[in-house]
C-alpha cells in the first residue's frame, strides 16, 4: 500500500514531462498523443517514439497510446508503410497483459472503423484483416470489463453497418455459436445469448434464420441455466421480427409455448411482456387460435407478477388484431388516424338482413356468374346508432327468410346465381336442401371466383375456423326422407349444443376447487356465460320449431339453418380456445349424429331447467363482438374490477386506460358498446392518474368514434375533466383544439364560456398551465366566428397578457395578434378597431413599463405578420407607437427602436417616396440613435441582418 502514492506521483510527473499539465475532460481540442511530435532527448522519430511508449513498462503510457489511437491513425495515414507499421503496433498492443489497456484499445475500435470506412479506397481491408480479429478475440477475454467493451463495440459496429457480411458470417457468428454451445462456460453462454438477441435486429433475415435461429431455439430449451432462457424470453419478440412470419410460426411458436409454461415465473413474466411483439409477426389464424388461449393462461397464472405483466400487455396484444377493413380506421405514415368506410357501411340495405352482413371489406368486389367481371358495391351511409348494424351478432339473429329462399333456389338450379352468397351460406344451404344438383363442386367453383377477385375480403374466411369437409357426408342427407328432415335439423343442433355444454361443464367442475382465486372466478363467469348462451339458443329454437310446423317444408329448413348457423357463431364469439374446437365438433355432429330421441328429450329438459335458473343478461349480450376472441375482451373489461387491484396490480386501471384507445381502434366504432361502460368506469376512477391518462387520449378516441358517438358518450366525460384537478385538466387542455374541431359547430359553441375556467388553476404557480392555454387558444380561433372571439376569447387573451410570469405574457401577445388577424381576415373591421382602441388604452397608457413594452411588441408583431392593412396600422397604432420615444424606461425604448428600425422601415410601404408617415418614423429613429442609453442607440442604429437577438434574450435581460 505504501507504493500507491508514489505510483500516482510518478504518473503525474510523466504528465508534466509530456506537457499534460492542463489535460482534463474539458480539454477536447487537445490531441492526446501530441507528445509524439515533441522532439525529446532521445532524438527518435514520431513512429519510433510511438512504439517506445506503446510497449513501455509504465501502464499509463500504454493507456495513453491506446486512448489516442485515432489521432495516431490520422497522423500516419498519409504513408501506407507507416500506416501498416501502426497497425502492427496496435496488434501487439492488443495482447497487453493489463486489462485497462485492452479496454481502452477496444473503446477506440468503433471510431477507428469509421475513419477507415471514410478512407476505404486507401485501406480497403485494414479493418477486416487487423481489427476484426482483435474484436472477436476480446469476446472471449478472461476479463469481464474487456468482454463488455468488446460486446458494446460489436453492437455499435453492426448498428452502423461497418462490418462486412463476410466477416459476420465467418468471424462473428461462429464465435458466438461456440460461446453459446451447451458445453460452454455459463458466464460466456449468457453473454453470447444476450449478444445474439441484440444483434438479430441488425442482421439480414437470411443470416439470422440460417445461422442463429437453430441455436436460439436450442437455448430456449436450455435446462441448465434459467438465465439463458430468461434472456431468450425477453428478446423473443425481436427474434420473431427478424426472421419473419413463416419461420416464427414454424420454429419459434412451439418454443414460445414452452417458455410460457416454464417452471420459473420470471420466464413466464418475460413472455407476457413481449407477447405483443410475438403476435405482431404471426398470421391472424395463429394469433386467434393459438396465441389467444396461451395469453389467457398467462392472465390466470398462479404468480402475481406474471398476471401483472400479462394484464399490462393485454391491451397491446388486443391491438394486434386491428384490421382497417373491419374497424373502418387506419393509421397514416405520419401517425395520424384516417377514417375509412367501415364494414357496416360497406353493405347495401338489401344485404343487411343476410349473412353477408358479416363480411367486412373496405371495398367489396363480387363476381357475377353471367359476366365474370367484378361488381363493386359502393358504401352506403347507415345509422351508427342502430343495434343491428353496430353488432354483427344481432344481424345474425335477425330473420333471413327471403335471402335464404333465394339461396335454396340457387342451389336447386345449376343456373342460379350462387355468387350472391358467402361461402358459409352456400355450403349450409346445400346441406339443408340435400338436392343432387347442388354439389360441393358448385360451392368450390364460386369460392374460387371469390378468391381470384382483387381486393376481396371475406370475414368468414379471414377470422373464423374453416368448416370441416362434408363431401363424404352428403349422401347421408340425400337418402333421408322429408319426414326425417323436418325434425333432424333442430335435434342435431341441440345435440351439438349438448356436446359443447358437457365439455364446458367438465371444465367448470375442474375449476370449482380453485374458486378462491379471482382469476379462476373470472374464467368461471366467462364459461358460464357461454353455457347459458348455448342453452338459451337451443330452447328458443326448439320452441320456434314446434310453433311453425305448419308453415311448410321450406320454412322448416330455413329455421334449421338459422338455428345451426347462429349457434356456431355464438360459440365462436363467446367461448375460449377449447370452445372454438368444440364449435368445429358441433358442426360435424350436425352431419353424423345418430343419437336416440330419448336422449334428446332428456337433454332438452336439462337445458330448459338450466335456462330457467341462469337467464342470460342483456349486459352480457351487449359485450359480444367478432373482432377479437371474446375471452380476451372479457379479461380486458375485468381490469376495472376492484378485486383486480388487490390481487394483480394497484395500477391495473391505469394500464387499462392507457391501452383503451388501441382497443377501441381494434374493435371499431361499431363495437363501441362493448367498451362504453368500461370507459365511464375509468373516467370516474378515484385515482387521478387514471383520469389523467384518459384526458390525454380523449381526442384520439373521438377520432375513432366519430362525431355522433363523441357527442353522445365522450362530451359528458370531457365536461367532467374540465372541472377536475389540474393534473387531469392539463391532459384535456393540451389537445383542446384537436377535440373541439371534431364537434359540431353548435356543440362546440357551448364551450366558449367554459374556456374561461382554464384561467383559474388550483396552484397559481402553475404558470405552464396558462401558457398551454394561450397556445391552444391561438389554434382554437379558427373554430369560431369573429363575434364569438370578440365576446369570449378576447377577455381571456387580455387577462393572460397581464400574467405575473413573463413566459405567459409573451405567448399571450402572440394570441392578441392572432385575434386581430382573425378580425381583419373575416372583414370584421369594426371589431378589429374596437380591439385596437382597447389595446391602446390597456397597454400604451399602462402605468407599468411592462405594459408599454408589451404595446411595442404587439405593434411590431402586427407589422411582421401583416395581420391588418398597413393604412389602418398607420392611422390607429403608429401615433401611439411613436409616442413611446419619450418613455422614461430604457427597456420600452429598446423594443421601440427594434420595432421601427428592424420591422417598419423594412416594409415597402415606408420605403416609398413621398410617404407622409415616413418622415415621422425617421425622426423618431434619429432621436433613438442619440439616446443616452447605449442599448437603445445600438438597436436604433444596427441593421436588421446584423441583429441575431431574439425575444428570448430580451426576456433574459428583463
Amino acid at each position: 500500500m505504501a507504493g500507491i502514492p508514489l505510483y500516482f506521483v510518478d504518473l503525474q510527473d510523466d504528465l508534466d514531462d509530456f506537457g499534460f499539465e492542463d489535460y482534463g475532460p474539458d480539454c477536447d481540442s487537445m490531441r492526446i498523443t501530441a507528445f509524439l511530435d515533441i522532439p525529446g532527448q532521445d532524438n527518435l522519430t514520431p513512429l519510433a517514439r510511438l512504439e517506445k511508449y506503446a510497449f513501455s513498462e509504465n501502464i499509463f503510457n500504454r493507456q495513453i497510446i491506446a486512448r489516442g489511437l485515432l489521432d495516431v491513425f490520422r497522423d500516419f495515414s498519409s504513408n501506407e508503410e507507416d500506416f501498416l507499421t501502426v497497425m502492427e503496433i496496435v496488434v501487439r498492443l492488443s495482447e497487453d497483459a493489463e486489462p485497462t489497456v485492452r479496454t481502452e484499445l477496444m473503446e477506440q475500435i468503433p471510431p477507428i472503423a469509421v475513419f477507415l470506412q471514410e478512407n476505404r479506397p486507401n485501406f480497403p481491408k485494414a479493418f477486416s484483416d487487423y481489427l476484426m480479429p482483435i474484436l472477436v478475440r476480446y469476446l472471449t477475454d478472461p476479463n469481464n470489463q474487456v468482454r463488455k467493451a468488446s460486446q458494446e463495440a460489436l453492437l455499435i459496429l453492426l448498428e452502423q453497418d461497418l462490418i462486412a457480411q463476410n466477416d459476420i458470417e465467418n468471424k462473428v457468428c461462429p464465435i458466438l455459436l461456440d460461446l453459446s454451445a451447451p458445453d460452454s462456460d455459463d458466464e460466456y453462454k449468457v453473454e453470447a445469448v444476450n449478444i445474439i438477441c441484440k444483434m438479430a435486429s441488425m442482421l439480414s433475415k437470411t443470416t439470422v434464420e440460417h445461422m442463429l435461429l437453430p441455436r436460439f431455439c436450442e437455448l430456449c430449451s436450455d435446462g441448465k441455466l434459467f438465465q439463458v432462457r430468461k434472456v431468450c424470453a425477453a428478446s423473443f419478440g425481436d427474434i420473431c421480427n427478424a426472421v419473419g412470419q413463416e419461420a416464427t410460426e414454424r420454429f419459434l411458436i412451439p418454443k414460445f409455448f414452452e417458455l410460457c409454461s416454464d417452471s420459473v415465473w420470471g420466464m413466464r413474466k418475460a413472455c407476457a411482456e413481449c407477447f405483443m411483439a410475438v403476435s405482431y409477426t404471426t398470421s391472424p389464424e395463429v394469433r386467434r387460435s393459438k396465441l389467444s388461449p396461451l395469453f389467457i393462461s398467462l392472465i390466470s397464472d398462479p404468480c402475481r407478477w406474471v398476471r401483472q405483466a400479462a394484464f399490462q400487455s393485454l391491451g397491446p396484444f388486443i391491438s394486434t388484431f386491428a384490421n382497417p377493413s373491419s374497424a373502418g380506421l387506419y393509421i397514416r405514415e405520419d401517425g395520424t388516424l384516417s377514417i375509412r368506410a367501415s364494414a357496416q357501411n360497406m353493405i347495401s340495405s338489401s344485404c343487411q338482413t343476410s349473412n353477408i352482413a358479416n363480411v367486412a371489406p373496405a371495398n367489396l368486389n363480387l363476381v357475377s356468374s353471367s359476366s365474370e367481371q367484378p361488381l363493386e358495391i359502393k358504401p352506403e351511409s347507415l345509422t351508427e346508432g342502430m343495434s343491428a348494424e353496430a353488432n354483427p351478432l344481432i344481424c345474425a339473429e335477425s330473420p333471413k327468410t327471403e335471402l335464404l329462399k333465394e339461396s335454396l333456389n340457387s342451389c336447386a338450379s345449376p343456373e342460379g346465381d350462387l355468387t350472391r352468397l358467402s361461402q358459409s351460406d352456400i355450403t349450409t344451404a346445400c346441406i339443408i336442401k340435400g338436392i343432387k344438383d347442388c354439389h360441393v363442386s358448385d360451392c368450390q367453383r364460386v369460392n374460387s371466383r371469390f378468391q381470384s377477385a382483387e381486393d376481396v375480403f371475406n370475414n368468414f374466411l379471414y377470422w373464423r375456423l374453416p368448416l370441416p369437409d362434408i363431401s363424404q357426408d352428403l349422401e347421408l342427407f340425400q337418402s333421408q326422407t322429408e319426414k326425417h328432415e323436418e325434425g333432424c335439423s333442430v335435434l342435431n343442433s341441440l345435440r351439438s349444443n349438448c356436446v359443447a355444454s358437457s365439455e364446458i361443464k367438465k371444465v367448470l367442475e375442474s375449476l370449482q376447487e380453485h374458486m378462491d382465486d379471482p382469476d379462476v372466478q373470472a374464467q368461471v363467469q366467462v364459461l358460464s356465460a357461454a353455457l347459458r348462451a348455448a342453452q338459451f339458443e337451443s330452447i328458443n329454437d326448439y320452441a320456434a320449431k314446434h310453433a311453425d310446423e305448419s308453415s311448410g317444408k321450406v320454412q322448416n329448413e330455413l329455421s334449421t339453418f338459422e338455428t345451426s348457423h347462429t349457434i356456431v357463431e355464438k360459440k365462436t364469439l363467446s367461448s375460449s380456445s377449447f370452445q372454438e374446437d368444440v364449435s368445429n365438433q358441433s358442426t360435424t355432429s350436425i352431419l353424423k349424429s345418430t343419437e336416440s330421441e330419448e336422449q334428446y328429450n332428456g337433454t332438452f329438459e336439462f337445458l330448459k331447467k338450466e335456462r330457467h335458473n341462469n337467464p342470460p343478461t342483456e349486459d352480457n349480450k351487449s359485450k359480444l363482438q367478432d373482432i377479437i376472441p371474446q375471452p380476451l375482451l372479457d379479461q380486458y373489461l375485468s381490469m376495472t374490477d376492484p378485486a383486480r387491484a388487490q390481487t394483480v396490480d394497484t395500477e391495473i386501471a391505469k394500464h387499462c386506460a392507457y391501452s383503451l384507445p388501441g382497443v377501441a381502434l381494434t374493435l371499431g366504432r361499431q363495437n363501441w358498446h362493448c367498451l362504453k361502460d368500461t370507459y365511464e368506469t375509468l373516467a370516474a376512477d378515484v385515482q387521478w392518474k387514471v383520469r389523467r391518462t384518459l384526458a390525454f387520449s380523449i381526442h384520439e378516441l373521438a377520432v375513432i368514434l366519430g362525431d355522433q358517438l363523441t357527442a353522445a358518450d365522450l362530451v359528458p366525460i370531457f365536461n367532467g375533466f374540465l372541472k377536475d384537478l389540474d393534473e387531469v385538466r392539463i391532459g384535456v387542455l393540451k389537445h383542446l383544439y384537436d377535440f373541439l374541431k371534431l364537434l359540431h359547430a353548435d356543440k362546440r359553441r357551448e364551450y366558449l364560456y367554459q374556456l374561461q375556467e382554464f384561467v383559474v388553476t388550483d396552484n397559481s404557480r402553475n404558470w405552464r398551465f396558462r401558457y398551454e392555454l394561450a397556445e391552444q387558444l391561438i389554434l382554437v380561433l379558427e373554430l369560431y366566428n369573429p363575434s364569438d372571439v370578440y365576446d369570449y376569447l378576447r377577455h381571456i387573451a387580455l387577462t393572460l397578457c397581464s400574467d405575473k410570469v413573463s413566459e405567459v405574457r409573451w405567448i399571450s401577445f402572440k394570441l392578441v395578434v392572432a385575434i386581430l388577424q382573425k378580425f381583419y381576415a373575416n372583414n370584421a373591421n369594426a371589431l378589429g378597431l374596437n380591439f385596437i382602441n382597447e389595446l391602446v388604452a390597456r397597454f400604451r397608457h399602462c402605468s407599468k413599463w411592462i405594459g408599454r413594452q408589451a404595446f411595442a411588441f404587439i405593434c411590431q408583431a402586427v407589422v411582421e405578420e401583416e395581420c391588418m392593412p398597413i393604412d389602418h396600422f398607420v392611422e390607429h397604432l403608429l401615433p401611439s407607437l411613436l409616442s413611446l420615444a419619450s418613455d422614461p424606461v430604457p427597456n420600452v425604448r429598446v423594443l421601440l427602436a427594434k420595432a421601427l428600425r428592424q420591422t417598419l422601415l423594412e416594409k415597402a410601404y415606408f420605403k416609398s417616396v413621398g410617404n407622409p408617415h415616413l418622415e415621422a418614423v425617421e425622426e423618431t429613429v434619429l432621436a433613438l440613435q442619440s439616446d443616452r442609453d447605449q442599448d437603445v442607440s445600438f438597436f436604433a442604429t444596427v441593421k436588421p441582418k446584423l441583429n441575431n437577438m431574439d425575444i428570448t434574450s430580451l426576456e433574459e435581460q428583463n
